[in-house]
C-alpha cells in the first residue's frame, strides 16, 4: 500500500537527477521528483502529485545544501520557464549532461563499449541566445507585457533582461515594450482571438551584430508599424531588417507562412568561422553561434575530411554544415524538405564562392536514391535531423546507400540513442562527443560518429 499522499510534507536526501535536472528522493524505492533540488542535498519536501509509479514534490527548505548549488543569478528564474539549472554551478550542469548521454547509451542502450566524452561547455555561458521569440500581452492595467511564459502556462513573465539572450536583444526588448504602451498598439488576446500583435522575434548575427526585428501578427498591418518602424530605427542603428509576419491561426504555432518586408534586407548576414550565411526570418539557424563552430569543428573532425570525400548533408537546412564543411570535401551535397531553406543554402554557397557543392529541394529518402542511380557515392553522411530523429524509411534508406561513416548531431540524444540501435546492424558507434548548446537549460546536443563495420 503506497504510504504517500497529496499534501505531505516530508524530509529526505537526494539521491539523483532525472534528465530534466530534478533531484530524486525515494520513499520505499517509490521515487518523488522535487524540482530545483539537488544530488547529496538533505531538504523538506512537499508532495503536490500522485501517480502510479512517481510523485512530484515542491521544495520547501534546503536543510544541507549541496557544493554544487549557486545562488540564480536572474530575478525570474523561479517563474520563468527558460531556464532550468541556474542553481546548479557550471561544471555540475556539464556533469550532469554527460551522465544523461551515458545512461542512454552505455547503461540502457546496446552501447556499453562506446566512448562518451566530456561535454564541450562554454567559456562565458551567458547572452549567447542570437534569436529571441517574446510573446506580447498585457497585464491587469492593461500596460504591454513582454518576456517569457511562466513554466507549463501561457502565462507572459513580464522582464526586463533575459541572462541568456544576446544583450542588445534585451535593450530592444525593453525599448519596445515602452514604444507599444505609448503608442497603444493593438494586442492579441489568446482567450478572446481577438487583437493583432502576438509576438515580437529579434535576431542577431553574432559576428556581424546585423538584427532582424520580426512583428508577428494577427492580420496584414497596424496602424502604429511606420511610427514603430522610425524609433526604433533612429534608437538601434544595427537593424538592418524589419519584418511583419502574418500569423491568423489560432494555434500555438508562433509564425505563420507569409513575411512582408517594411524595411532594409529581406535577410541578415551572419559568420560561422569565416563562411557568410545569409539567414531570412524563417530560417533554421542554431541559437548559439559560438558553440555552433565547435560542434561542427568536431563534426568535421569526425569526418575525417582530407579533401578527397564526398559529402552528403541530409537535413541540411540552409546549408550551414555543408558549406562549413565544403573547403575541406571533394563535394559537398545537400538535401532539405523546405523550399525556401535550399533556396537559401544555394545562395549562401554562391557568396563563398563554393563551386563543390549542390543543393536540391526533396525527401532525402527519395533524393539520395536518385542520385545512386546516377552513380554519387557519398563517403560521409550527414545527420542532424528535428527532435523526434530520423523516420524508419531514412534509416533503410542509409544503410541501402552504406557510406563508409555517417556522422549523427541531434538535439534530442533519446531519438539519437532509438536511431542508434536502428543502424547498429551495419554500423558501429565509435564515439559520442556532446556539446553545451544551451546553458542553464537540460539540453544537449551531440555529435556521434558511426563507423560502417
Amino acid at each position: 500500500m503506497l504510504s504517500i499522499k497529496k499534501n505531505d510534507i516530508r524530509e529526505g536526501k537526494v539521491i539523483d537527477l532525472t534528465h530534466e535536472g530534478h533531484g530524486v528522493v525515494k520513499v520505499d524505492r517509490y521515487p518523488i521528483f522535487v524540482p530545483y533540488a539537488l544530488i547529496d542535498e538533505e531538504i523538506q519536501y512537499k508532495v503536490i502529485k500522485v501517480k502510479k509509479n512517481f510523485a512530484i514534490g515542491k521544495l520547501l527548505e534546503v536543510t544541507t545544501s549541496s557544493k554544487q548549488r549557486v545562488e540564480p543569478p536572474c530575478i525570474y528564474y523561479s517563474k520563468c520557464g527558460g531556464c532550468q539549472l541556474q542553481h546548479m554551478n557550471y561544471e555540475a550542469q556539464l556533469s550532469m549532461k554527460k551522465s544523461q548521454v551515458i545512461n542512454l547509451f552505455n547503461r540502457k542502450g546496446n552501447f556499453k563499449e562506446t566512448p562518451i566524452k566530456d561535454v564541450i561547455g562554454m567559456e562565458d555561458p551567458w547572452y549567447y541566445r542570437n534569436k529571441s521569440q517574446l510573446p506580447v500581452g498585457r497585464n491587469k492595467q492593461d500596460h504591454i507585457k513582454l518576456g517569457f511564459f511562466r513554466q507549463r502556462s501561457h502565462d507572459i513573465i513580464d522582464m526586463e533582461e533575459c541572462l541568456i539572450q544576446d544583450s542588445i536583444q534585451n535593450k530592444v526588448m525593453v525599448a519596445v515594450k515602452k514604444w507599444l504602451d505609448q503608442l497603444n498598439v493593438s494586442v492579441y488576446n489568446e482567450q478572446r482571438k481577438r487583437g493583432l500583435l502576438r509576438h515580437l522575434i529579434i535576431r542577431t548575427g553574432h559576428y556581424t551584430n546585423e538584427m532582424m526585428i520580426i512583428f508577428v501578427i494577427n492580420g496584414y498591418k497596424f496602424k502604429q508599424q511606420d511610427e514603430l518602424i522610425s524609433k526604433l530605427t533612429n534608437a538601434f542603428p544595427q537593424i538592418t531588417s524589419i519584418k511583419l509576419n502574418i500569423n491568423q491561426s489560432h494555434s500555438n504555432v508562433i509564425m505563420g507562412k507569409e513575411s512582408i518586408t517594411l524595411y532594409g534586407k529581406q535577410q541578415i548576414n551572419d559568420l560561422l568561422s569565416n563562411v557568410e550565411f545569409k539567414i531570412s526570418d524563417q530560417s533554421f539557424y542554431q541559437i548559439n553561434t559560438v558553440q555552433t563552430e565547435k560542434l561542427y569543428r568536431k563534426a568535421i573532425e569526425y569526418a575525417g575530411l582530407t579533401g578527397n570525400e564526398t559529402v552528403l548533408d541530409t537535413y541540411c537546412g540552409i546549408g550551414t554544415i555543408g558549406l562549413y564543411m565544403a573547403p575541406k570535401a571533394k563535394h559537398v551535397y545537400g538535401v532539405e524538405v523546405v523550399p525556401e531553406a535550399i533556396e537559401d543554402a544555394k545562395i549562401n554557397a554562391t557568396r563563398n564562392q563554393y563551386e563543390n557543392t549542390t543543393f536540391v529541394c526533396g525527401k532525402a529518402e527519395e533524393i539520395i536514391l536518385k542520385w545512386k542511380k546516377e552513380g554519387i557515392k557519398p563517403d560521409v553522411v550527414m545527420v542532424d535531423p528535428p527532435r523526434k530523429g530520423c523516420d524508419e524509411k531514412f534509416i533503410e534508406t542509409l544503410l541501402e546507400l552504406a557510406p563508409e561513416k555517417i556522422i549523427y548531431i541531434s538535439c534530442n540524444p533519446a531519438t539519437q540513442q532509438r536511431d542508434a540501435e536502428r543502424l547498429s546492424s551495419q554500423y558501429n558507434l565509435n564515439e559520442i562527443t556532446p556539446v553545451d548548446m544551451f546553458p542553464h537549460t537540460t539540453h544537449v546536443e551531440t555529435v556521434a560518429q558511426f563507423i560502417r563495420q
